[in-house]
């Protein structure tokens, strides 16, 4: 059976991005075919590339949102620097760009301007809280958002809220940056039209904070943070083992809380006493339901507690580090992960989660380093040799 090539092959990808909103979204174009076309800044390029050294000497956040990319770097404030960006941009399907507030305006690089001038691109502005309104200039970090967007407030335990721990708005921008431009892309193939999208952190973090925020609006109260306990049903945590490891369980109905203290417990009368019978009576009685789990499962390890669960018909799991997770079997089982190439060797990396049937696997293709790509990119452009070095001189490429 042939094999289809990956559905954006062929679709040019131009972003002027940083940190991780707008290259996260990229990336995901990268991984299914597209050129992604990265212009960075001479002068140490996307400052994600500082974050840290944890990938052998590169930055963890770069080197997840920037594999498959090409890097040019370009000096904006310089009129050659933009006049090369503007050529790059004429020769696009798709321009992306998360600037601070109001500075794409400013060079002519807002998707509204550029669409005008391109009918058929398709021009994406990520920012954190919009265009217009109070809150438009505004920073707009990842934590920032988290908490204005009031996940923060959701997340934690009673008695402190806690950021999620990995950067949810910025992520939730991302993926609607991404969808927002494959909806583009398919409306341009029926009308030859691209046009503009908008995307704002607090705003897709907002939709993300689903069911409660509907509960709130439509007469509920606030949520109670409950760590990874459930609000309503029990029993639905987190419990210690023997062999320090931790287990969550979650039993959605009676019958399962039947099966627990019979078969994993080891007290059936539970199973029927008046307090614990029904979920609305163990919430009740949430204190002595979790003592009667933690007990019992305190006395196995976390292997042992997720056989018995799993036997039992429970639904569980264990409570992992990342490190678990790189070694997950279910992972490596699914033949999850490729090597990507870098300027540091080969880099481990996790297939993206899109699985195409009949397709070519997804393109995983190298982490650049700044500016490797720009001499190669404006001599497409018809540079000289001569031009370059002139631009190179006077900083105005790297």
């Amino acid at each position: 059976m042939s094999t289809q090539p990956l559905p954006l092959e062929g679709i040019t990808v131009v972003a002027v991005e940083q940190a991780v909103s707008a290259p996260f979204a990229t990336r995901q174009l990268a991984d299914l075919g597209a050129r992604v076309v990265k212009v960075e800044r001479v002068d140490g390029g996307d400052f994600a590339r500082a974050y840290d050294t944890a990938a052998r000497g590169l930055a963890s956040h770069f080197v997840w949102c920037n594999r498959g990319k090409e890097s040019v770097a370009l000096d904006l404030k310089d009129p050659r620097g933009l006049d090369v960006l503007r050529r790059l941009i004429a020769d696009a399907d798709v321009f992306v760009q998360n600037l601070a507030q109001g500075a794409a305006a400013r060079l002519g690089l807002d998707a509204a301007t550029l669409c005008a001038a391109h009918p058929r691109l398709v021009a994406v502005d990520i920012s954190g809280y919009g265009a217009h309104g109070p809150y438009a200039h505004k920073r707009a970090y990842d934590m920032l958002v988290q908490c204005e967007a009031g996940l923060v407030s959701v997340t934690g335990t009673p008695e402190r809220p806690v950021k999620a721990g990995v950067p949810a708005a910025d992520i939730a921008a991302a993926m609607y940056a991404f969808s927002g431009v494959l909806a583009a892309l398919v409306r341009r193939g029926t009308t030859g039209r691209g046009g503009p999208v908008e995307i704002s952190m607090l705003e897709a973090l907002a939709e993300w904070l689903g069911h409660p925020l509907h509960h709130v609006m439509h007469g509920g109260t606030e949520p109670a943070r409950t760590g990874v306990a459930h609000a309503v049903i029990a029993p639905y945590d987190a419990y210690d083992t023997a062999d320090g490891g931790q287990v969550l369980l979650s039993v959605q109905n009676d019958r399962e809380w039947r099966r627990l203290a019979e078969l994993v417990l080891g007290r059936p009368e539970l199973a029927g006493d008046p307090d614990f019978a029904t979920n609305a009576a163990r919430v009740a009685h949430r204190t002595r339901t979790d003592e009667s789990v933690a007990g019992a499962l305190a006395g196995f390890t976390a292997a042992e507690a997720v056989a018995r669960l799993e036997a039992a018909g429970i639904a569980c799991a264990r409570i992992n580090t990342v490190a678990d997770v790189a070694a997950h079997p279910q992972l490596a089982a699914r033949d999850r992960w490729r090597e990507v190439e870098s300027p540091v060797g080969p880099l481990r990396a996790l297939l993206p989660p899109i699985t195409l049937g009949g397709s070519q696997e997804a393109y995983m293709g190298a982490v650049p380093a700044l500016g490797e790509h720009t001499c190669a990119t404006l001599r497409a452009l018809g540079m000289t040799d001569e031009q370059l070095a002139e631009l190179r001189r006077d900083g105005v490429i790297a």
